[in-house]
């Protein structure tokens, strides 16, 4: 048996190189991951390296901002719209008038608990408490002072001075307290206690700084906002001069008075209507150019006439009167004149009002009063020392209100007339 023969295997070149190609495939393919490797190692310590280096780096300090910079900025508020310009109106001021102001009592009553001296005491603010508000609220007070002042005893006529008035220097307080801005002098009681009466009664008015008026005297005042008042001031006899005074309104009017005022002492004791020579005087002074006319002594109210336009306010009565603890007409009243203004500086009467008051707050006891004096029965102890000196408005439509505008209007009824003071004279023996 024969043994056959082994074929042998032989490897071609073509296979050869397909083995040569695959290795240096392998091998390049090693080298390009090897580079990959490589490169994503370098990246990754320089990233841990840049981490380190933020940690060892020092922690910066906070940056603190000021209230301003931290808080936010403010939306800005719009402009508003402007307002129109008001158009310029007129101006209208107040000028008040009242009666006689008599600041004491008479020697002889001085020391009584209820007279005048005691019972304001040094509370100079007492007997204007109810009424201040009208003189210091308007632009200028005028009143009819009527008694002296002095710190020494004096002397006067007792054969001629019925009712003599020396009051404490200090009472001119109560004038400056009530807001009164011009008082008269020119009245029957200037020269009580003669000259030597007039000239310190002068000095206390002078060092207080209260303007004051005598006898056929002419002059201007000027107002807090600029009112050229020109004042002239009669009567010392009751009658006052109707030339001097007709050239005295004149002369206020070409020194530049805007509203010349004549202030009067005049008439008779409680009558209720002027007298011939009353109404003459102011007709005339009214024609010669006279804005306002004002009157004191009657110790009552009298009708209120308007003259070719011009007011005439012929008695205001009693104010503040230390005269008598029971004044025999109760009524007063505040008058307060309307002054206009205009754009081109024209200044012009406007018209007036009334505020009728009592001359004590104890209105019950002035309507007992009143009511005696009209003939009604009335018990004494009703009105007795009625007038505490703190003069007081009556209430609107009340009793005493209707029957003060009575007197001012000219329909009060008088069931008697003028002063009797025999009773009073009688009590001296």
């Amino acid at each position: 048996m024969k043994r056959k023969k082994r074929k042998k295997n032989r490897i071609g070149f073509g296979t050869i190189l397909l083995y040569v190609l695959e290795s240096v495939m392998l091998v390049i393919i090693g080298l390009m991951l090897l580079l990959v490797f490589r490169a994503r190692g370098k990246q990754a310590e320089e990233t841990a390296a840049y981490f380190r280096s933020l940690d060892a780096a020092p922690t910066p300090a906070p940056v603190l901002l000021s209230a301003a910079e931290s808080t936010p900025s403010p939306v800005p508020t719009p402009e508003p719209t402007p307002e129109p310009t008001p158009e310029p109106e007129p101006e209208f001021f107040k000028l008040s008038f009242i009666g006689d102001n008599t600041l004491w009592a008479t020697s002889q009553f001085v020391f009584n608990p209820i007279a005048l001296p005691l019972t304001v005491g040094d509370d100079y603010a007492y007997p204007y408490q109810n009424t201040v508000s009208y003189f210091t609220e308007d632009e200028y007070t005028l009143a009819n002072l009527e008694c002296s002042f002095s710190d020494e005893k004096l002397a006067y006529d007792y054969t001629v001075v019925q009712f003599p008035f020396l009051a404490d220097p200090a009472y001119v307080n109560i004038l400056l307290d009530g807001g009164v801005d011009f008082v008269t002098m020119a009245n029957n009681h200037t020269k009580d206690f003669f000259d030597t009466g007039v000239e310190h009664t002068q000095r206390v008015l002078d060092e207080a700084g209260l303007p004051y008026g005598y006898e056929n005297q002419g002059q201007i005042m000027t107002t807090k906002n600029g009112l050229k008042l020109g004042i002239w001031t009669a009567g010392n006899d009751l009658l006052p001069s109707k030339d001097k005074a007709v050239q005295g309104v004149k002369d206020l009017r070409d020194q530049g008075a805007d509203i010349v005022i004549c202030m009067f002492h005049w008439g008779q004791e409680l009558y209720y209507s002027p007298n011939d020579n009353q109404t003459a005087l102011a007709h005339a002074v009214a024609d010669a150019g006279a804005d306002i006319i004002y009157g004191t002594h009657p110790h009552c109210l009298q009708p209120i006439e308007v003259y070719n336009g011009v007011p005439i306010f012929y008695s205001l009565g009693n104010w503040v009167f230390g005269g008598n603890t029971q004044p025999s007409d109760p009524d007063t009243a505040i008058i307060q004149v309307t002054i206009k203004r205009d754009l081109d500086g024209t200044i012009s009467y406007e018209g007036f009002d009334c505020i009728p008051c009592c001359v004590s707050s104890n209105i019950s006891g002035g309507n007992a009063m009143a009511n005696y004096k009209a003939g009604k029965n009335v018990d004494y102890n009703a009105y007795a020392n009625y007038n505490n000196y703190c003069p007081t408005p009556y209430e609107e439509d009340s009793e005493g209100y209707e029957r003060a505008m009575s007197k001012l209007t000219g329909s009060f009824q008088a069931r008697s007339q003028g002063a009797d003071y025999s009773a009073y004279y009688a009590s001296w023996g």
